[in-house]
């Protein structure tokens, strides 16, 4: 019985961080959080990184757990949320592609720190971190209740380690993402910052794409109504004279 219960909490934890992780991808998001921190401290961004990751666990938690029940509160579909967020995240990863990629000056004046801590849920951790695509697969993998108090009580301790795990790649990756690009230097941090930004813009029009063709599915397979000249509506046949008995017809043909 323990193995049994061992097992399937090591299947949900794998589950929830092989599905997961990849999407979020924190080490590819690292250099696009330096460049939306642009003329912060480094005990700035330390802080910013340890509000993001608690954000991140907040969020993807939340998509686990309430994600399915909040779609249908408000009535939504997971493609609409696809195709919302994909232009969120389409927009965010164009303007990080015309960003100006010239080095700060060493003088540069020093950020508004609240303003910067203002950002850390939107957009550092939705949609830069955190894109529609983890949330849909959150929705999705949330939507799959195990059977059973002890199963739904194994399957929420598995989430509650992946998502915790998630969050500590995702805050180890921007709290040590300045030392990297300290060592890439500008130019080469610059390169993949473009190339970062060119994946982000990629993945949102997919997840666009994504929701929009799912839409057009629903919307095909909704619209086929069957109507009169459909095989499988029987024909009724021709209606009976006034007057006639039950099942005699106006053809000229009758039973002998």
């Amino acid at each position: 019985m323990i193995t049994e219960d061992i097992r399937h909490f090591l299947t949900a934890l794998l589950l929830i961080v092989g599905g997961l992780l990849p999407i979020v991808n924190p080490v590819g998001s690292a250099p696009m959080f330096l460049a939306m921190t642009r003329g912060a401290d480094a005990a700035t961004r330390q802080v910013l990184a340890l509000k993001i990751a608690i954000n991140t666990f907040i969020l993807l938690m939340g998509s686990l757990v309430f994600g399915a029940f909040v779609l249908k509160i408000f009535g939504l579909s997971v493609p609409v949320v696809q195709v919302a967020g994909g232009a969120v995240l389409c927009a965010l990863g164009w303007n990080l592609l015309n960003q100006d990629d010239t080095p700060p000056p060493s003088t540069a004046a020093a950020v508004d720190t609240k303003r910067v801590f203002m950002r850390a849920f939107y957009p550092l951790t939705l949609p830069l971190t955190v894109d529609p695509g983890a949330i849909s697969v959150a929705i999705t993998i949330g939507a799959n209740h195990a059977h059973g108090v002890q199963r739904v009580i194994i399957g929420f301790l598995a989430g509650i380690t992946g998502t915790v795990l998630i969050s500590v790649c995702v805050w180890f990756a921007y709290r040590y993402a300045q030392r990297v690009a300290h060592w890439l230097g500008h130019e080469r941090l610059m390169v993949v910052l473009r190339l970062s930004a060119f994946i982000v813009l990629c993945i949102g029009v997919q997840i666009t794409w994504n929701g929009v063709r799912a839409l057009g599915v629903d919307l095909l397979t909704g619209s086929s109504e069957p109507t009169a000249s459909d095989p499988a509506t029987p024909n009724p046949g021709p209606a009976p004279a006034p007057g006639a008995p039950p099942g005699a017809t106006t053809s000229g043909s009758a039973k002998r």
